[in-house]
């Protein structure tokens, strides 16, 4: 099996502490899967991308958005390979967008069911005061 192993630091932005995490997914003799490193964000796409290697071949996990108004975000959905499903992926993608949309003090509607359970699971006050019905 994969080990994950998830270490974080802070840093201070615009006066709060932020809390950054590398998550990696170990690859082990069995040629399981493996994950490094922190979700990239294109603003351009409007989404948030992994790089995931499994058994040597090169997949991407994704999290898309859009803006539905000058500072409000829909985040529309999370699609994470299957080789990489129940890992912890999903859940970094949801953390990064959801951070995002703090750090740019930006309004969010969800229409995906994995970022509304995210969300749920991670009642931070800073997540709660973005969200829109």
């Amino acid at each position: 099996m994969a080990s994950r192993l998830l270490c974080s630091h802070s840093y201070v932005f615009r006066k709060k502490i932020v809390h950054v995490f590398n998550f990696k997914i170990a690859k082990h003799a069995s040629g399981m899967s493996c994950l490094e490193g922190n979700p990239e964000h294109d603003k351009c796409r409007k989404c948030f991308t992994v790089r995931l290697s499994d058994n040597g071949h090169m997949e991407t996990a994704v999290l898309k958005y859009e803006y539905t108004g000058e500072r409000e975000v829909n985040l529309l959905t999370t699609v994470v390979p299957l080789a990489f499903r129940g890992k912890g992926v999903a859940a970094l993608l949801a953390k990064s967008a959801m951070d995002f949309v703090v750090e740019e003090n930006l309004k969010a509607r969800v229409s995906c069911w994995y970022i509304k359970k995210y969300i749920d699971e991670n009642p931070t006050p800073e997540y709660k005061d973005q969200i829109v019905d």
